[in-house]
């Protein structure tokens, strides 16, 4: 049932007064339209930048530039450590132990590299199963994957379509499928959120049943880390990657993350591409020959911290991790059911919302499906200083990120709509 709301400004503006997170928002740099904040529904594509950022990006370049290489031993942060200040608070958003985490790369890199590790093609099961419309960097590593050990994407790749009529699938029809293909499939690799719809999957049922076939459960949780709070490590999530620009602010291109279920990440004959930060530091520089993994996700570590390219995101997360993922998630679910019931409001404009009206189903963005004239709604949304972005085909994703969106941002937007269409 839809929460009692108000399509006015009066409301919009009593609904930040009892947000308890609304200060965060004065945290962040948002971009200006006419001198004024423009309304920033994008979080989902590119997080904001924090204020804090600068004194932490200034603090490693006056280590860099008082003491150089001792920077890895001394100085406020020692870097040859710098992926372990990480690991915690990432650990409390993606339900995990610190040991089940660690960051290097970016999130497709995580993702071959994670996948070479746990895909084991035989002849008879050798399967991936992953959702139709997947994000192409995914479409593009597992259809590569394949190709690498000698098989046909067109034979080795299940994806599943919505059914005739339908924008988003179901948790019945995923199970179906994974049951269907039962001892052929070797592993189950799906976005957490669909990129394009919205659609958050029940992750805990598909690892569960992706188990009972003996395939491997894989994620990509770049729309969902920072967005909705998981519990991977008790759902025997296998292993999951994710990047930072989105809902973890870090900046473009920041370093991705990701997890591996300590009943793998304590293996170490676990197979796996190595390099020199995946083995213990007290035995890092000995320099010898034989590489031996810490028995932790941080063995999957290959090069040296990307110092510069990890700021960010340490900056980031002692912001969210005050806010708190839980707190985060129940004010998005209140912003986005707001957002919901504005738009249900208008008749002037002709669109349909596909991302599913389950509050469990969705995490804070909204996909608006426009038959016509989408990308001159969107473009006339950006000159009046709404950011959102557009997907073909014919779809405008709105994210209203908790962290520093507002209810009156929501009933801005709204009211831009309600007027220029």
């Amino acid at each position: 049932m839809m929460p009692f709301f108000e399509s006015t400004l009066e409301f919009s503006i009593a609904l930040d007064k009892n947000d308890s997170l609304n200060h965060f928002r004065n945290e962040f740099y948002f971009p200006q339209h006419q001198g004024n904040n423009a309304i920033y529904f994008c979080g989902n594509s590119l997080g904001l930048q924090p204020k804090s950022l600068a004194a932490a990006i200034d603090t490693e370049l006056t280590t860099w530039k008082e003491i150089a290489v001792g920077g890895y031993f001394n100085g406020a942060n020692p870097w040859l450590y710098y992926q372990e200040y990480l690991k915690a608070p990432l650990a409390k958003l993606v339900g995990a132990s610190a040991s089940e985490i660690s960051v290097m790369n970016a999130l497709t890199v995580n993702l071959h590299l994670l996948m070479l590790s746990f895909y084991k093609p035989t002849k008879s099961r050798f399967k991936i199963m992953m959702e139709a419309g997947a994000f192409p960097s995914d479409q593009y590593a597992v259809e590569t994957l394949v190709k690498h050990f000698g098989l046909d994407p067109a034979m080795a790749i299940v994806e599943i379509s919505p059914l005739a009529g339908s924008k988003t699938l179901t948790t019945e029809q995923i199970v179906q499928t994974i049951q269907a293909e039962g001892d052929a499939l070797a592993m189950v690799m799906f976005g957490g959120i669909n990129y394009y719809t919205g659609q958050f999957f029940d992750l805990k049922t598909i690892t569960a049943v992706a188990h009972q076939v003996g395939a491997v459960a894989a994620f990509d949780l770049a729309h969902v880390t920072g967005n909705i709070p998981l519990q991977l490590h008790d759902w025997g999530v296998d292993f999951a990657a994710w990047c930072s620009y989105k809902y973890l602010n870090a900046g473009p291109g920041a370093v991705g993350g990701f997890y591996i279920h300590e009943k793998h990440a304590s293996n170490i004959d676990m197979p796996r591409l190595a390099g020199w930060w995946g083995n213990d530091e007290k035995e890092r520089f000995k320099m010898e020959k034989g590489f031996i993994p810490k028995r932790d996700a941080s063995g999957w570590n290959i090069s040296t911290a990307q110092v510069f390219n990890m700021v960010g995101l340490k900056a980031s997360l002692a912001i969210i991790d005050k806010a708190g993922i839980e707190s985060l998630r129940n004010k998005s679910i209140v912003l986005t059911s707001y957002l919901e019931y504005l738009l249900s409001q208008l008749n002037n404009v002709s669109f349909e919302i596909i991302t599913p009206s389950n509050i469990e189903e969705r995490g804070a963005q909204l996909s608006l499906y426009f038959k016509d004239k989408a990308k001159e709604i969107h473009n006339k949304l950006i000159e009046n200083g709404v950011i959102v972005d557009y997907r073909e085909p014919g779809v405008i994703r709105v994210a209203p990120a908790p962290l520093y969106c507002s209810f009156e941002d929501v009933y801005r937007f709204y009211e831009i709509l309600k007027n220029n269409f």
